[in-house]
């Protein structure tokens, strides 16, 4: 009977082991694909914020140019106002001499 029971219990122990190292593959396979599913997910939203971060680089270089142009005008137009009335203070210096 002894001679029976020691290999029946070796046999179970090792269909066990081997049905837990068989679990362990599998749930190590499954994590490897959730990593990489995880990391290309990771991949798009970057590649999604950098193009986000160049549409909006461009829109403050599209809004800074449109302000220099905006103070150029300005300046031009304060300086025909100044040139007219210097000319408006000539002309009555002129008159009044």
């Amino acid at each position: 009977m002894k001679k029976v029971l020691i290999p029946v219990m070796a046999l179970t122990l090792s269909l066990a082991v081997m049905t837990s190292c068989r679990d362990a593959q599998n749930k190590t396979e499954e994590a490897a694909e959730e990593a990489a599913e995880t990391l290309e997910d990771a991949g798009e939203s970057i590649g999604e914020a950098a193009e986000d971060a160049a549409d909006t680089m461009k829109k403050v270089g599209e809004d800074a140019k449109e302000m220099g142009k905006n103070a150029l005008d300005s300046i031009k137009k304060a300086g025909e106002n100044t040139i007219d009335a210097a000319k408006d203070a000539t002309k009555k210096a002129i008159d009044s001499i």
